[in-house]
């Protein structure tokens, strides 16, 4: 079911005169609608202006970028980075640069659509997979095989120990992992995973994500060595772009008191969860991650019966399988995450 609403989902939605808990969305700290985040968007617009239609390559440019550009490179541990408008477009720009090179494409299971150029069919199991890499290594004049994941897949075969990778040939693959739902959220400040991938030896590792999940901007960003970097500045699809809007990039440069305040709160609405909760049994969860993935549509209506809205809708596209899942934010106080305990505790099957 679709509910249409007319502002910001935050812990509440209001809808057709009624309150309902929301725990569901991708706005891990809770910052789209926290004033004191708002109020340093609103300050950097007046200065910025709300947009920057112009290429990244203008000869009038915000030097903003260069900054948050470096930022974000020593935050990961990657030696460069580029932003881009958004995430979606940060895994296109990266696949597409990659499918132009001398390389034999994968797909890891859940791999995210920002990082398809074509009808792909992702494997179903690292298991199948890793024969599949092994196979094609083994072939005469075979090309650099690319894999192409979700560091985050919510399936448990990614973060946080990655031990799925850990059978693969990683010294021979490049990797390139989505990092849209790690970072801001896990690693050292809301680092990522890339030190975590790095640490793994693949032949060559790039990461692309968007900004807007943890760090509540609407941005995208690729990590990754300065010299393919720098290749990718050149290119006409980096050139053809406008850049994120500078109000935004300026917006996290300035944040990074709220991030940490509330990555603090999310990890105490967390931990909260975790101890007075008596039915993790019906989902699957990451260690660190506000995420809690399950299969049991009852666990949709249940929690609705007692105004609980959860995250439920077929994705990337209607054919596909039904994505559910409880996520908790920094917006959730104690009397929430009360009441979602106390429902899915009742809560029999």
């Amino acid at each position: 079911m679709a509910y249409f609403i007319d502002s910001f989902p935050g812990r509440e939605i209001k809808y057709e005169g009624q309150e309902y808990l929301y725990f569901g969305g991708t706005s891990y700290l809770g910052l789209q609608n926290y004033p004191p985040f708002q109020e340093l968007f609103i300050n950097n617009i007046r200065k910025y202006g709300t947009n920057y239609s112009a290429s990244g390559k203008s000869n009038v440019r915000f030097s903003i970028f260069h900054l948050a550009e470096d930022y974000l490179s020593d935050l990961v541990g990657s030696e460069a980075c580029i932003t881009q408008s958004s995430g979606y477009l940060a895994g296109q720009f990266l696949s597409d640069y990659i499918h132009k090179k001398s390389c034999k494409p994968f797909f890891a299971p859940n791999t995210h659509s920002a990082l398809f150029r074509h009808q792909v069919k992702n494997y179903v199991t690292y298991a199948s997979l890793n024969i599949a890499l092994r196979n094609y290594l083994n072939e005469p004049n075979a090309k650099t095989p690319v894999l192409f994941m979700d560091a985050i897949d919510f399936s448990g075969g990614g973060y946080p120990d990655f031990e799925s990778l850990k059978i693969l040939p990683l010294n021979e693959i490049i990797v390139v992992a989505d990092d849209s739902h790690g970072i801001g959220i896990i690693g050292k400040n809301g680092s990522g995973v890339y030190r975590s991938l790095q640490a793994l030896n693949p032949k060559k590792l790039f990461v692309c994500c968007s900004l807007g999940k943890g760090f509540g901007v609407q941005a995208g960003a690729i990590f990754g060595n300065k010299e393919d970097l720098l290749h990718m500045e050149n290119t006409s699809f980096y050139g053809g772009a406008s850049p994120a809007s500078p109000a935004a990039i300026a917006t996290f440069l300035e944040a990074a008191p709220l991030y940490l305040e509330r990555r603090n709160i999310l990890k105490a609405n967390l931990d909260y969860f975790l101890e007075t909760n008596e039915s993790l049994k019906h989902f699957r969860h990451m260690q660190g991650h506000p995420t809690f993935t399950f299969l049991n549509q009852e666990l949709v209506q249940f929690p609705e019966k007692h105004h609980i809205i959860v995250t439920n809708f077929n994705y990337p596209k209607e054919s596909s399988e039904t994505m559910s899942r409880i996520v908790l934010s920094a917006s959730h106080i104690k009397s929430d995450i009360d009441l979602l305990t106390n429902t899915l505790n009742n809560f029999r099957r």
